[in-house]
């Protein structure tokens, strides 16, 4: 038994943390509403691998009431740096990103 506990405590002592970036959101309309009325924060990602397909399954998984419009393209629209993401289209983020969660408009 001890043998097993010195490899676990040594198996911990290598772990190389992850590195991470912050990005800012931004939520609009019926977004803030499904985020708890929220207008922005910042979230931290894993910098490995870290776009904005990544970033629709953390929100959906932070916000649940926000999932039905965050994993779906055609009922929220993404902008990176102030440019929509084309439906389809991942984009890498990267440190220091502001990603707007844009619902569609509707009215007359």
């Amino acid at each position: 038994v001890h043998s097993k506990e010195a490899g676990s405590s040594r198996r911990q002592q290598f772990r190389i943390p992850m590195a991470t970036i912050t990005i800012k959101i931004l939520f609009f309309a019926s977004a803030r509403e499904a985020a708890g009325g929220i207008t922005s924060t910042n979230l931290e990602l894993d910098a490995d691998g870290a776009d904005t397909q990544v970033l629709r399954t953390k929100l959906a998984s932070l916000y649940p009431k926000l999932a039905p419009l965050v994993q779906d393209e055609e009922n929220l629209t993404l902008a990176l740096n102030e440019e929509y993401v084309d439906m389809g289209e991942v984009k890498q983020l990267s440190s220091g990103d502001t990603v707007a969660l844009i619902p569609p408009i509707s009215g007359g």
